[in-house]
């Protein structure tokens, strides 16, 4: 089984910043895409931001130039640098991994519990 564990989350005022980590862990033997997505209440989850096995990255619009993903595979862990913060991203934040348990077999999507982040002054 494959864990996917959130920390970094919390209370920020507006223009502050937050580093959120994700470490899985498990039976794994690779890890594809990665990735961030937010619920705020009320709303759908959507995506913020994937980073591929190499160094690709795609960002929502409204965290480009703000938001900053990055992915330590010796440790399994993506990070989401979360700078200039605006109460507009309040929300709960799941990490998101497509993980490889055995080389014969597909990926599977795997997700987090989820941190809460919440920009208010």
């Amino acid at each position: 089984q494959v864990q996917l564990v959130e920390s970094g989350g919390g209370l920020v005022q507006p223009g502050g910043s937050l580093r959120l980590s994700c470490a899985a862990s498990g039976s794994i033997f690779r890890i594809n895409v990665m990735g961030w997505y937010r619920q705020a209440p009320g709303k759908q989850r959507e995506l913020v931001a994937v980073i591929g096995s190499g160094t690709n990255t795609n960002y929502a619009d409204s965290v480009k130039g703000r938001f900053t993903i990055s992915r330590d595979n010796a440790k399994n862990t993506v990070y989401l640098q979360m700078n200039s913060l605006k109460p507009e991203d309040t929300a709960v934040y799941y990490c998101n991994a497509n993980v490889v348990v055995r080389a014969t077999l597909p990926g599977t999507q795997y997700w987090g519990q989820g941190t809460q982040v919440t920009v208010s002054s």
